[in-house]
């Protein structure tokens, strides 16, 4: 934060996972069996079938952002607690919480939030939905149907996610009732993305066909390019671990993956606008390259 603020002098978020991070080990000899196939094809130890801790930072995390007065807190899987909004409230914190339904909408905005982020289920990476029991998968709606009806149901500025990779996408969603868009996949293959070269070339080698649903890397429903890990855990047939627990418990095969640059068994998380990625564009021309095509779609 104290490195982004040494850049610019405008406005950023920080993203905090809204849920307990209380792990589940109750299945994890079998969970563990089937990764240690994984880990023996990566050439990796074999981990045995103990529990796997996964450690719950979040009251430091939200310390740290309140001592440092972030100008704004982002959340997935759901609202802040009450204390931590009055706290964060207090310090002049805007809140933003991203939804995937209408209800969801609702509840965010009766909990205080400023803003809420209505994410289509084009969107990449992990689906914000709160109640995953409710919703295996999480609720997916696709974004030109979700957006309006969110728009219509509340009375905080509704952020558009889900698909939106150019300037016509920003209009739409515009058009739609939304003040703004959310765009996460346009930028990992900008020139000042940390993705690696690996998920970068599986990104640009990918279409509107290549991404799927998947809780197999963290017990989360998630987008992200279909590859070997996931096609290899569905043959399983097992449920993965309920997050964190499945999400810590593969770590070990993901990070040795992007050590070998071996994407077959990395989290490629993407949206399903991806054959409108580009390669070599550093981000601040992407932005402009946007606004000017919504102006030109506008005038």
């Amino acid at each position: 934060m104290r490195g982004i603020r040494r850049l610019t002098e405008s406005s950023f978020a920080v993203n905090l996972f809204s849920i307990p991070l209380t792990d589940d080990n109750t299945r994890i000899k079998e969970v563990q069996t089937e990764l240690n196939r994984m880990r023996d094809e990566l050439g990796v130890p074999l981990v045995p079938d103990a529990p796997v801790l996964t450690p719950d930072r979040f009251k430091e995390q939200l310390a740290i952002l309140l001592e440092e007065k972030v100008p704004v807190i982002s959340t997935a899987f759901g609202v802040l607690s009450k204390q931590a909004m009055r706290q964060a409230q207090s310090a002049g914190i805007r809140i933003v919480t991203m939804v995937t339904t209408v209800r969801e909408a609702l509840l965010a905005e009766q909990a205080g939030c400023d803003a809420v982020v209505a994410q289509g289920s084009e969107a990449g990476g992990h689906r914000g939905t709160f109640d995953i029991s409710e919703y295996p998968l999480g609720a997916n709606i696709g974004t030109l149907a979700l957006v309006p009806q969110i728009v219509d149901s509340v009375s905080i500025p509704v952020i558009a996610a889900g698909g939106i990779m150019d300037g016509r996408g920003l209009v739409a969603a515009l058009a739609l009732g939304a003040q703004g868009v959310q765009m996460g996949t346009r930028f990992l293959t900008a020139v000042e993305s940390g993705a690696h070269v690996s998920y970068r070339e599986a990104l640009l080698n990918s279409t509107e066909e290549s991404t799927a649903l998947t809780k197999a890397f963290s017990g989360r429903p998630a987008r992200g390019v279909l590859n070997k890990f996931m096609r290899q855990w569905d043959a399983t047939g097992l449920e993965p671990l309920p997050f964190p627990t499945q999400n810590t418990a593969t770590r070990d095969i993901r990070n040795a993956a992007a050590k070998q640059n071996n994407a077959d068994y990395m989290s490629l998380w993407a949206g399903q606008g991806t054959r409108l990625l580009t390669s070599g564009q550093h981000a601040e021309d992407i932005v402009a390259e946007m606004v000017r095509q919504a102006i030109s779609i506008l005038s």
